[in-house]
Formats: structure tokens, sequence, C-alpha cells
């Protein structure tokens, strides 16, 4: 019994980080063609049909581009900040119930690697974890820019996962447990049991916080290429460079599920529409509202990213945390 367990977990932890390292690419290529769409341009489109083969063009120039390391790096350090993104990325999934269970040749699949009772705490403290990547990247490459978006790293990321973090309380207060599942179960009433009705505010909190985390427009301060050339990522390339970036569009995927098991419903049957259909069409619509964003909003400075935290944000969510615990109490 033990042995397939073992078996079973391994496949599933190479059936994620194989599919969610394909998507990353792939998202890539549905970004590049939605902005051109949204600023009437064309995007790829003379790598193979439609520009598909741009994605495996990519691909081959991230592992064939010179591994370049400044000469006053600190080497140990500039070469493993990369893997702490991807590998923290990669491992917050771990928690996280992809799709509702079903059966395949008479054996019961649960889409999940490890499922805790304390699911949402672990996927936002090893997500929090990533930070490191960025930042000491950015403070082992002896370049300015890249220090100044390392310390961006530390300000914009550690601020908003305060916002993260305080606007998940009023809906776990309702729910009664950290575990994703359960909190899927909450919701297995309908549409109308979705938390999004009862916590609104909760719910715009955490996805804007998910903006900042990501690293998305307009919150994208990390490698603000208008005032930092590349942020912490100036001097990297290669793959350790596309390390950064299957990272952050890891923590994308992993948000936009967060946002849905939480919020949305999870894999609940949508009327007709099955579980594991319905929440695959919350993900594709979150993601699609992540790049729509990108194409239709500007920059900010980060002072405005700070003011926007500590003086709006963060009092809103201790605000919807003191109105949840009075009617939970009444």
């Amino acid at each position: 019994m033990e042995t397939s367990i073992i078996i079973e977990t391994i496949v599933k932890v190479i059936i994620v980080l194989t599919v969610f390292s394909a998507l990353a690419g792939f998202t890539t290529y549905i970004e590049r063609k939605i902005l051109a769409f949204m600023q009437r341009r064309l995007g790829p489109t003379n790598v193979g049909p439609y520009g598909l083969l741009q994605i495996a063009a990519d691909g081959i120039k991230l592992f064939t581009k010179e591994d370049f390391i400044p000469a006053n790096a600190n080497k140990p350090i500039f070469m493993v900040a990369p893997l702490i993104t991807a590998a923290t990325a990669f491992i917050a999934m771990s928690a996280v119930p992809f799709f509702p269970e079903f059966e395949m040749f008479g054996y019961t699949v649960r889409p999940i690697i490890s499922d805790i009772n304390v699911g949402v705490l672990f996927v936002m403290s090893v997500g929090a974890i990533g930070l490191y990547g960025p930042l000491l990247g950015g403070m082992s490459s002896a370049n300015k820019w890249a220090l100044l978006g390392g310390a961006r790293t530390a300000i914009q990321l550690l601020s908003y996962e305060v916002v993260s973090g305080l606007s998940l309380l009023a809906p776990l207060m309702m729910v009664g447990s950290l575990s994703l599942i359960d909190i899927n179960n909450y919701q297995a009433g309908g549409i109308t049991e979705w938390i999004i009705w009862s916590q609104p505010l909760a719910f715009i909190l955490f996805t804007i916080a998910g903006f900042a985390e990501t690293n998305r427009t307009p919150f994208d301060l990390l490698e603000h290429e208008a005032e930092l050339v590349a942020g912490y990522a100036t001097e990297y390339s290669g793959m350790r460079w596309g390390m950064f970036f299957i990272g952050e569009y890891a923590n994308l995927f992993t948000i936009s599920f967060l946002i849905a098991l939480i919020f949305l419903g999870g894999f609940e049957p949508l009327w007709f529409i099955p579980g594991g259909l319905a929440i695959v069409l919350k993900v594709m619509f979150l993601i699609f509202l992540f790049l729509w964003t990108r194409a239709s909003w500007p920059h900010i400075r980060p002072d405005q990213l700070m003011w926007l935290c500590w003086k709006i944000l963060m009092p809103l969510a201790l605000l919807n945390i003191l109105v949840t615990a009075l009617v939970i109490m009444i």
C-alpha cells in the first residue's frame, strides 16, 4: 500500500512539473496574442502556423543562450537564486487540489499531491519564501539596477503578503478550516453558495494582492524595464533567467487556482458543466483577467504602490475581519 502511494505521488509530481512548465511557455504565446489583439498588432505570426512554434523557438533560445555570470557577482548565490523562485512556485502547488476526484481503471485518483489540513497556510508560506529568489538574485549581481529591483522585491512582496493573508482571514473564519478541499466543499450548494457573494471585499483585496505577488502589471515594479532595465534579472541570461520566468508564471496559475477554490466555488459542478471543466474555465478567465489588465492599465509608481497597500488595502482588510467576526458572533 505504501509503495503504491509513493508511486502515485511521484507520478503526480512529474505531471504537475511537466504540465505547468509547458503551460508557462504556452501562456506567453496567449499573452502576446491577447495583447496584440487589444493593441491592434499581430503578435507572433512567422514561426509555424499562427506563430505557435514561437514557443519552441523561445525554448531553444533559452537552452542555447550563453550562461553569463558577472565577474564581481557572488557566484554561489547568483546561481541558486533562480532555483529558489522556480522550486518554491512548484512546491506551493503540492497542496492545491486542481480537480475533483475521478476514477481511472477502477482506481480513485485524487488530483492533489499532498492533502494537508493547513493547505492555505502552506501555499501562502511557501509562496512567501519565493521572494528570496529575486532578492538574492538582485543582491548578488553586482549591478545597481539589479540591487534596486531586489530591494523592491522585499518591500513589495512582504507588504502585499500582509494584505493577502489578512484578506483570507474573513473567509477562513466562515469556513472554519485551512484545508482547500474543505473550503471547496463549503461552496457545494451551487453558485449562490460561492464565498465571493458573502466576502466580495476579501475577493477584491486578495485579487489585487495577487497582482502584486505575481509581479503583474500594474505592479510589475521588480523588473520595471522603464526604470531598472530588467530589475533583479538584469544580469541573468539563458535558463537562469528562464527559471525566474517559469516561476513567475507558475505562481500566476497558483494564485488563479486559489482564487477559484476559495471564492468561486472551486471544482464544484456549475449547472450542466462538470466540476473539472468548471474550474478550468474559472482559471482561464482569471488568467485572461491578469493579461487584460496588462494591456489596459498603466504602471504605477513605487510610492503609490506602498500608499495603496498600507493606507487603503490593509485597513480595509482589518475592517472586513472585524465586520465578519461581528456577523458570526451575532
